[in-house]
């Protein structure tokens, strides 16, 4: 039996298409435990809505996360450009008892940001 997610909340049995290629991916975020941490990662899935990754550090549901991906140098004109984006953690779940790793979705809150760091000015305040 699965569990309900915050997701189900948002999108109830809406499909929507995304791509499933591995982007790596930096996180940003507060921890379960109150600490900032940085992490890298890679996507599993990434749609407009919204994305999918491991993480090893804990999050709870309705937590706010930056992801920062690096875009492949044939999308972004050879140039290294990465795509930041800003959600909340809809879905968690558990790796097996191999791995400490947790599959996180996330939909996303923001309007992207492309630039050489994935900062910027415009549009990337809380």
């Amino acid at each position: 039996m699965s569990r309900p997610s915050l997701d189900d909340i948002y999108s109830p049995g809406i499909k929507e298409h995304g791509f499933t290629f591995p982007l790596p991916t930096v996180v940003e975020g507060i921890d379960t435990g109150g600490a900032s941490f940085q992490e890298e990662t890679t996507l599993s899935y990434i749609s407009h809505q919204r994305s999918t990754f491991a993480l090893k550090n804990g999050v709870t549901l309705g937590t706010k996360l930056k992801l920062i991906i690096d875009l492949p140098k044939k999308l972004a004109e050879d140039k290294n450009l990465k795509l930041a984006l800003k959600g909340k953690v809809v879905s968690i779940e558990m790796g097996g008892r191999q791995t400490t790793k947790r599959t996180i979705t996330i939909k996303f809150e923001s309007k992207y940001i492309i630039g050489p760091d994935g900062a910027s000015s415009r549009g990337d305040k809380e």
